[in-house]
């Protein structure tokens, strides 16, 4: 609002100005009419004064010497105060001219002759001696015959101050009256709107967070706003009868198993299940970050399976979600405690913020967790740097999310924790050695190697028993649980319950469970409207792109997900199919990823050269096999590269599950396109459908384009078909529901 005040009062100091502006231009110009003819007037009554004095001059000139001349002539400049009294003969010479004359008088000069062939007054303003003067040249006779002329200057420099004088006066007129102007408008905008929208917006608020009905209506509404609150609020009341309706349908839905999971019904499961009890949730990547943008403070929300995953859990139970506060703004919204309300438009939980230094993020995050732990858990083979100075910060920063959370649940019974990933292995003994009461959840998202490749981390009992401090430890899959009951048998003394799949150790049972995240989609109704032919050739062109056939892959630049094998199959495939070259093209989305990481960045050098070489060898009039992205792209901007692919290859050489595959399937509401995907990748143990290749066979990839790329739109149809009911009916908002019912059953 304060953006349409402003442009009100520029509108308004705009026109005042104008009117300003042309009032006093017919002011100046009248004024300097009146001025003018008033010196004129004066200026021609002295004028015949000194024709007086001077024409006897020329009546008897034999009787005038120069000297006498040149006297008289500075006699009556002292007497009327003039600038200036210049005489001249008939002949255009220099008769005599006052003292105080020292410029040139060439325009003068030319001024008395006109006067002399003209035989009348001529007259002119000009800047003389750096002065605005007003020169009147008078022909001077003798028995009606021109015998010379004289010239008189006088000061016109009144003129000029009288204008400025009027101008300065108007201005500050203008400024007076904009300033009152502007303070009226600022109390009108104050109190006739801004005050009544904030107490409609906050009124408006409070209905929505259930703190009041929207029958009721503010009773002291302005007048100028009664029609729109009245019609505002019937809205309200069919929105809330719309969501009362929509409660309990999903309160309908929690006692059907085939109904599809939505964020609705996660609510009312986490309300039924917690029964209001608040839940914690632990991550490094915090759900809302906030930025300055060119001085204005913004927030966003990263990208994240996670956040879409815990965002209803959170609001239905108005918890506390703890994370490493990473914007650059992070700090100036955050309260002493560190904490900040969110979602920031409408409050339901606290977001608790944990400040690292740069030696804590660089060796806990930068080192530890991802030059050490990453590549150790991802067969890719990368090999995992594990320094002593890494490990430390790794330890302290679980130590300080520990003494954290400890703090927050100090008075809670029975708290409810639950952990994400590989970089907090430690918080759960952590956590459970000062309350044993607490019921702790930890899921680990990226793969568990097996046993023999666990075995090469140095700290690898002390990551194994911190992570047995949980009673829930959760996987992507079923074979990432076998490795790591296999892990422990190896390396720690406990007991292993294969029937239950749990492990005991120091009287603690941990329960190891698959639960393979999804993405949040629970029907048609998700994926956004088809896009047709003609916006498909739109979008391509606007990319450069003008083949029939489209290829898409969409990762991170990491190691782990086959992009560079994924580039030679496409060179494989066009070698061994040349009738698409020119007619096929492969657009890899590749935004930068933890480049402070050598081995990253090595990495995106090598693509950005493959991509090079590749296209340097089939590229020709403009066409290019392969389309190299660099930057990120929202959920929103990738749904049209989704939407006009062919085929999109999800081909990394390890992964947990990889949502990407996920999201392509999603968009596809046509029920057209082809998944091919690699056997290495934890969604090829659900994702039956799709095409499932080994990554590292280079040749049999390229052969798989192919068979996706003739594949029968019958054929794709129905195997779409069953890879979207797939997804619907194991959608993250059940991969939530049944992650927490697993936690909480083990206190029943």
């Amino acid at each position: 609002m304060i953006k349409q005040l402003l442009a009100a009062v520029f509108g308004v100091a705009l026109v005042v100005a104008l009117i300003v502006a042309v009032f006093t231009l017919n002011q100046v110009r009248d004024e300097r009419e009146d001025l003018t003819v008033d010196l004129e007037y004066r200026s021609a009554l002295l004028a015949e004064r000194l024709h007086v004095g001077l024409a006897p001059s020329f009546v008897t000139p034999t009787s005038t010497t120069p000297e006498v001349l040149q006297a008289l002539v500075e006699n009556l400049s002292q007497q009327e105060r003039l600038e200036g009294l210049v005489v001249y003969d008939n002949k255009d010479n220099l008769l005599a001219k006052s003292s105080t004359l020292t410029d040139n008088l060439e325009a003068q000069s030319e001024l008395a002759r006109t006067a002399m062939d003209k035989d009348q007054a001529a007259s002119a303003f000009l800047r003389f001696q750096e002065k605005q003067t007003y020169v009147l040249a008078l022909p001077i006779r003798q028995n009606a015959r021109v015998v010379g002329a004289m010239v008189i200057l006088r000061n016109a420099e009144h003129i000029e101050a009288k204008l400025d004088m009027i101008w300065r006066d108007n201005i500050f007129r203008l400024l007076l009256q904009v300033l009152i102007f502007s303070a009226a408008i600022g109390l009108i905008f104050w109190f006739v709107f801004y005050k009544p929208v904030v107490n409609l917006a906050e009124s408006v608020r409070q209905v929505r967070a259930g703190k009041r009905t929207p029958e009721q209506q503010p009773e002291k509404t302005p007048f100028l706003f009664r029609p729109l609150i009245a019609e505002f609020y019937k809205i309200m009341r069919s929105l809330s009868q719309a969501r009362f309706s929509a409660q309990e349908e999903a309160r309908l839905r929690l006692e059907k198993i085939d109904t599809p999971w939505t964020a609705e019904r996660l609510r009312e499961f986490v309300k039924d299940l917690l029964k209001g009890r608040e839940i914690f949730v632990v991550s490094n990547r915090e759900p809302y970050i906030h930025t300055r943008d060119g001085g204005a403070l913004r927030y966003f929300v990263p990208a994240s399976g996670l956040v879409t995953a815990m965002q209803p859990v959170m609001d239905a139970t108005g918890g506390m979600w703890i994370a490493h506060g990473s914007g650059d703004a992070d700090r100036e919204v955050a309260d002493k405690q560190d904490k900040v309300a969110v979602p920031p438009d409408e409050p339901k939980y606290t977001l608790k913020r944990i400040w690292l230094t740069e030696e804590e993020e660089n060796g806990y995050y930068y080192g530890y967790a991802n030059e050490g732990l990453w590549p150790l858990c991802h067969l890719a083979h990368t090999r995992p740097t594990f320094r002593k100075e890494d490990w430390e910060q790794y330890r302290k920063v679980n130590g300080k999310f520990a003494a954290s959370i400890l703090a927050e649940i100090k008075q809670i019974e029975n708290p409810l924790i639950l952990i994400h990933d590989y970089h907090f292995a430690l918080l759960p003994r952590l956590i459970k050695n000062s309350r044993p009461d607490a019921q702790i959840g930890i899921f680990w998202h990226i793969p568990w190697p097996n046993a023999e490749a666990f075995s090469i981390c140095p700290q690898r009992k002390d990551l194994l028993d911190g992570l047995l401090g949980a009673d829930i430890i959760g996987f992507q899959t079923q074979a990432h649980c076998n490795n790591f009951i296999d892990t422990v048998s190896k390396e720690l003394e406990s007991l292993i319950d294969l029937e239950q799949f749990s492990i005991t150790r120091e009287g603690h049972k941990s329960y190891i469970k698959p639960f393979p995240i999804s993405i949040a989609f629970a029907g048609t109704e998700d994926a956004g409207e088809e896009i047709s032919p003609a916006e498909r050739r739109q979008f391509l062109s606007s990319l450069g792109i003008e083949s029939q056939y489209i290829g898409l892959g969409v990762d991170r630049l990491d190691y782990i997900k086959g992009i560079g094998e994924r580039l030679r199959a496409v060179e494989e495939f066009l070698e061994n199919n040349p009738k698409y070259i020119k007619n096929f093209t492969f657009i890899q989305i590749a935004p930068p990823s933890r480049d402070q990481i050598p081995r990253f960045r090595e990495f995106g050098e090598e693509i950005k050269s493959e991509v090079e070489r590749i296209n340097k060898k089939f590229g020709a009039n403009g066409w290019r096999p392969i389309v190299l992205l660099n930057r990120h792209h929202t959920h929103e901007e990738l749904k049209i590269f989704y939407s006009v692919a062919n085929v999109c290859l999800v081909t990394s050489l390890h992964d947990g599950m990889n949502l990407v595959a996920k999201e392509f399937i999603s968009t596809r509401s046509d029920e057209q396109g082809v998944l091919i995907l690699s056997q290495f990748a934890g969604a090829s143990r659900e994702l039956k459908e799709a095409l499932i290749v080994n990554p590292y066979h280079v040749e049999a990839v390229g052969d798989m384009i192919k068979t996706a790329l003739t594949m029968n739109p019958s054929e794709q149809k129905k195997r779409m078909k069953r890879l979207r009911n797939q997804i619907k009916t194991n959608n993250v908002y059940r991969w939530s529901a049944e992650l927490l019912k697993a936690i909480v059953s083990l206190g029943s």
